[in-house]
């Protein structure tokens, strides 16, 4: 592939919005509404208000915005990280470990996809096996020189992951990695992003015995923009490159993942994008244990 980064990115609406019961096993980033301060109601009003403003401050720097709404059975329909397209306008569909995330590939949505690109992969399957791949949140991709970066959880089965870099052709680099809560970080793009000329990750999560073979890795091809294990806390490493039609690169974050970053970070960044895009998402990362790079795939 000759791009990293899309033009064009793909958002769904969320029709509800709460935190997940099927999810919060795995996601140490996630919390319930246990304290009853707001209702369901208020929760997905909230969502609704700062998917908007996401959407709506990507757009305002030109880049294109493709979206569509969510259902009702989908609290996580948010985070469209069950499927992937590739420059070479196919695209596959992921194994999801949560049933009601499952429901998260509608027919509509699907039909969607095979108008603009070719279905060429579909481990759907596999959740019968309780073997799981849960897409771009799962793998990392550094596109250009196809390497898939991928982070061993309940919800990034190893022998699947092996199985699907070896038959697309993609070098895999697998770790384990421990969060805060002592168990593993539930997506690889918690921890990391790639961009094209910088990669963003957190070393202090991935065990040790695995950070030289990852850092020997991402430098080969990247600068290296290094993120502490609070920053992770504060969702800094789900961030999101992308460029607009001047091809002008931007990374895209929260707002508590910008105001978590450091001066001389913030200086850093400036060197490889035109600006920082962020929004407040308080209600979606408390509530789902995601930010922005898991509620935005790209359209290649």
């Amino acid at each position: 592939m000759k791009n990293q980064s899309s033009q064009n990115l793909f958002m769904i609406e969320p029709e509800v919005f709460y935190s997940n019961n099927q999810t919060i096993d795995s996601n140490h980033y996630q919390f319930k509404n246990e304290d009853g301060s707001l209702d369901l109601d208020q929760i997905t009003d909230n969502a609704l208000t700062e998917f908007n403003n996401l959407k709506i401050e990507i757009e305002k720097h030109g880049i294109k915005v493709t979206f569509m709404k969510g259902i009702s059975d989908c609290p996580d329909h948010i985070f469209p990280n069950w499927f992937i397209t590739f420059e070479d306008k196919t695209f596959q569909l992921f194994s999801m470990r949560a049933e009601n995330r499952r429901l998260e590939k509608t027919k509509e949505m699907i039909d969607f996809l095979a108008s603009k690109y070719k279905l060429n992969g579909d481990l759907t399957e596999f959740e019968k096996k309780d073997m799981f791949l849960e897409a771009t949140s799962s793998m990392v991709f550094d596109r250009v020189n196809r390497i898939v970066y991928a982070a061993i959880s309940p919800r990034t089965n190893e022998e699947l992951t092996k199985k699907w870099c070896h038959e697309n052709n993609y070098e895999l680099v697998l770790f384990d990695t421990l969060s805060h809560k002592g168990s593993s970080i539930y997506h690889t793009d918690v921890l990391m992003y790639v961009g094209q000329k910088v990669i963003g990750i957190c070393f202090d999560v991935i065990l040790p015995q695995y950070r030289e073979l990852v850092r020997n890795k991402v430098s080969k091809y990247h600068d290296i923009f290094e993120i502490n294990e609070e920053q992770i806390t504060d969702f800094c490493g789900n961030s999101l490159e992308a460029k607009n039609d001047k091809d002008e690169y931007f990374l895209i974050m929260s707002s508590r993942a910008f105001n978590a970053l450091t001066k001389d970070q913030k200086i850093t960044l400036t060197k490889y994008y035109k600006n920082i895009i962020h929004s407040d998402l308080t209600t979606i990362e408390k509530y789902g244990g995601g930010s922005a790079r898991c509620m935005l795939n790209e359209l290649f």
